[in-house]
């Protein structure tokens, strides 16, 4: 039997560049820490219990849906659970992050990772993206997402996060050849992985690619895209694709040939900049995140002024960069509502 709630496809629509009633708006990390609600659960549970608890990742996925009113939900997980599948340890310490204390930094250290079977090792993810689509029932799309080789390998190398990234960039030029048996291996689960959250119901994917701007557009030419590029290929066409890069205006000039749907960018450049380097393409952005911290006023007066920016084509309203845990959930609502306001189409 059909449900009768309303769909909202805006998303979906204006990631395949067709015209919409008005502009589609979501935020990186919505599902988080500025959020009592999400809050409340954390308090119960650790980070990677609520990642792999299908039904609590549901809920905190859902909740910016029911409070802000956006346009998209993204599923709550994290980018490095891939590398666990791997065989990569992976602990979340508490004020310091990720961390793998078992870094790769060798061709034997490669060599030791899995090929893992993703329905077995990552089915939880899985589980968790049905159980979106179910209580959702069309209200809005639901993204999965997964991180880009470069910026997965960024955390796996050092063994976590890091200022300088010494020792993934020392490889990268001592040994481009080793690094890159890490990516194209990355790379293949990443695939198996995404595809896996589309048999899901992901109805769309989003592609970080946080460690991207590490390199200058020479060497992401040579050493990021290609891995990249063996994951775009194998999923083009099946959902749209977005690839966020963070730190990545020098890399535009590249980014205008890849051939994703949606191009999503950090708040660094304004969105008529992007379009003149990239060309009529569909974008994503760019709020600066910090600017949610402003009072409201003047959150609807930098909406306004993005929205002006992004009127050159099909543009995506979102922030540059994920939204800060310290942000007041009512400021985020009267972003969410200033798009919806100002942004209708007569």
């Amino acid at each position: 039997m059909l449900s009768s709630r309303a769909v909202n496809d805006l998303f979906l629509r204006t990631c395949r560049g067709e015209a919409t009633e008005r502009r589609p708006v979501w935020i990186m990390r919505q599902a988080g820490r500025y959020l009592p609600e999400y809050r409340a659960i954390r308090q119960k549970v650790d980070f990677l219990t609520l990642c792999k608890t299908p039904e609590l990742a549901a809920e905190v996925t859902i909740q910016p849906v029911d409070i802000l009113g956006v346009d998209a939900a993204i599923l709550f997980a994290d980018i490095l659970l891939p590398l666990e599948a791997m065989g990569a340890e992976l602990q979340f310490v508490k004020g310091d992050g990720p961390s793998f204390p078992h870094p790769v930094r060798t061709r034997e250290d490669v060599a030791r990772l899995r090929n893992p079977e993703v329905d077995e090792t990552l089915g939880y993810v899985f589980a968790a993206l049905r159980l979106v689509r179910r209580e959702l029932d069309g209200r809005v799309p639901v993204l999965g997402f997964g991180g880009t080789p470069w910026t997965l390998a960024a955390y796996l190398v050092e063994g976590g996060g890091s200022k300088h990234f010494e020792h993934l960039l020392a490889w990268s030029y001592g040994d481009p050849e080793g690094l890159a048996l890490l990516l194209d291996r990355v790379a293949g689960t990443s695939i198996a992985y995404l595809k896996g959250q589309i048999a899901a119901g992901a109805q769309a994917l989003q592609l970080f690619d946080t460690w991207g701007g590490l390199l200058d557009l020479e060497r992401w030419r040579a050493v990021a895209l290609p891995p990249l590029r063996r994951i775009v290929d194998a999923l083009k066409g099946e959902v749209p694709l977005i690839y966020y890069v963070n730190g990545g205006s020098h890399l535009l000039p590249a980014l205008a040939e890849l051939p994703v749907d949606v191009l999503s960018v950090d708040w660094r450049q304004p969105l008529s900049t992007v379009r003149r380097i990239v060309g009529p393409r569909v974008l994503q952005g760019n709020l600066d995140p910090a600017a949610l911290l402003a009072p409201i006023p003047e959150i609807e007066r930098r909406t306004a002024d993005l929205l002006r920016e992004g009127s050159g084509g099909p543009h995506v309203v979102n922030l540059g960069h994920g939204i800060l845990p310290m942000v007041p959930v009512e400021n985020a609502k009267a972003f969410v509502e200033a798009v919806k306001r100002l942004s209708l189409n007569p």
